[in-house]
């Protein structure tokens, strides 16, 4: 049998085949890739256009890093293999902590400047990341995805429910007034000052938190996106959260509850504006924080590699790996740079290389042309943010459940009856991971410089892990087994 001249990574197919195969890549990772500007603009409390700003950003920088990805640019950067890369829900937890700490412009310079140091960074230690594989077993990897999911979820609900917890209830301001000025007569009265209110602040519930129509329709998204999933086939079953949130727009219009006017307002063609916030900030905690995101991110692409790999059937070597790893490294300072966020191997569509069988990294530098040019269609990015938050609620849910999922089936493989340290190990670590949830304010009186570490429940996770791993079972693990989680984490 003789072996092809051309392997089949890098055979050009015919021009129509080609743009088929890469539009059917990118509707893979159009729903998640326009999701994580959507969380965090909105944490920002940006304006609308601004967010549609930031998802144009996305979709440009998403192909831009494809491109050297898979088309390959010096033997530094692209590992000139099928992938595309979109930006990781790793950073989503702390960078909506950053946001909620700084809200606006102000913090989305703080957030973009984080990015840009996180990714130098990255791109500076991505020959050594290979040899850190042994700190991060399935134990480690497992605990941490998990808890990314969780920290997640309370975003896919504020989704469904209208906002987040805060908003359900608003303070009764004319039930304020008449409760101050009731303890001011009662202190004239007495001769004595008004001193605290007895009693608590009046609350007033928001009509809109929770309402049963647009819960409803959230409920629709997510039975309409499990309804494919069961009985999809192929193509549709892999985007079916895409087409979930499609339906959910439909019956959106049709009950009158989304408008496309900020889409007609919305240019046809722009150029994405470099630094369009101004000059970011550099904040050490903030970029030690994203850094050590990055490197979470950087063994979960190495198992991708070593996944895609096998899958396409073309031997990587260490200089390949690291110039894989090294170009998150650099698409994470262009993200920075154009105004959006860390960037790494997508899985989803890795897996649609093995379903396909279409193993030409040509098929993915197609796709990344094609998200060139959607990124400077700004009528683009206005549409995805017209989408409302409720028709993204029953979405968010399965996105952000199936990161949870896959964390937990990591650990499924983790022995725990033989080794019960790994118990305390899992336990401590998402106890830790847990404190930022259910106690927002937890760390209201230690050093205000520390705020953004302790606010990121995904960071406390992965520092917790990785110490308490070395202190219970030491350094002697092997690298393979933590290879093999990072192919199991098939959700970012």
């Amino acid at each position: 049998m003789t072996t092809p001249a051309v392997h089949p990574v890098d055979e050009r197919l015919p021009a129509g085949r080609l743009t088929a195969l890469g539009l059917q890549h990118v509707l893979v990772i159009y729903a998640g890739a326009v999701a994580v500007p959507l969380i965090v603009g909105r944490a920002l409390q940006l304006t609308p256009h601004q967010v549609a700003m930031l998802i144009s950003a996305d979709l440009f920088c998403c192909g831009i890093v494809t491109l050297i990805q898979s088309f390959g640019m010096t033997r530094w950067f692209g590992i000139k293999l099928p992938v595309m890369m979109g930006v990781t829900f790793a950073a989503v937890g702390p960078m909506v902590a950053f946001a909620n700490a700084m809200p606006g412009v102000e913090g989305a310079r703080a957030i973009f400047g984080a990015i840009i140091g996180s990714g130098i960074v990255a791109m500076l230690i991505a020959p050594a990341i290979s040899k850190m594989l042994r700190f991060f077993p399935p134990v480690v990897t497992g605990t941490i995805i998990a808890i990314i999911g969780i920290s997640l979820m309370r975003v896919g609900v504020g989704w469904a429910l209208g906002g987040p917890a805060s908003m359900a209830q608003s303070v009764n301001g004319p039930a304020l007034v008449r409760m101050v000025d009731a303890a001011r007569a009662a202190a004239e009265a007495r001769g004595t000052d008004v001193g605290k209110l007895i009693g608590p602040i009046p609350m007033v519930d928001n009509p809109a938190y929770g309402a049963l129509d647009t819960l409803a329709i959230s409920a629709a998204v997510l039975v309409f996106i499990l309804l494919l999933v069961r009985f999809g086939r192929g193509f549709v079953a892999n985007i079916s959260v895409l087409l979930g949130i499609v339906a959910g727009c439909v019956v959106a219009v049709a009950l009158g509850k989304m408008d496309f006017h900020k889409v007609a307002q919305a240019d046809w063609f722009a150029f994405v504006t470099p630094l369009a916030f101004g000059m970011p900030t550099f904040d050490i905690v903030m970029i030690l924080t994203m850094s050590l995101v990055m490197v979470v991110v950087m063994i979960e692409s190495t198992g991708m590699f070593l996944a895609l790999s096998e899958i396409t059937g073309k031997p990587i070597g260490q200089a390949e790996l690291a110039a894989g790893l090294r170009t998150d490294g650099l698409g994470t300072v262009i993200g920075g740079f154009f105004n959006t966020f860390p960037y790494t191997s997508f899985s989803q569509n890795v897996g649609l290389v093995g379903v396909t069988g279409v193993r030409s990294r040509w098929v993915c530098v197609a796709a990344g042309l094609i998200m060139v040019v959607l990124g400077l269609l700004p009528k683009m990015g206005a549409l995805v943010e017209s989408v409302p938050s409720f028709v993204l609620g029953g979405a968010g849910l399965v996105m952000f459940g199936m990161v949870a999922a896959t964390g937990i089936r990591i650990l499924t493989a983790v022995d725990f009856k033989g080794n019960r340290n790994n118990l305390y190990i899992v336990a401590l670590s998402i106890g830790f991971g847990m404190l930022p949830l259910v106690a927002p304010r937890w760390m209201q009186q230690m050093m205000h410089e520390l705020h953004p570490l302790l606010e990121s429940g995904i960071l406390l996770t992965a520092i917790s892990a990785v110490l308490l791993n070395l202190y219970f079972n030491g350094l002697g693990g092997d690298a393979r087994d933590a290879i093999e989680a990072a192919k199991a984490a098939e959700a970012h």
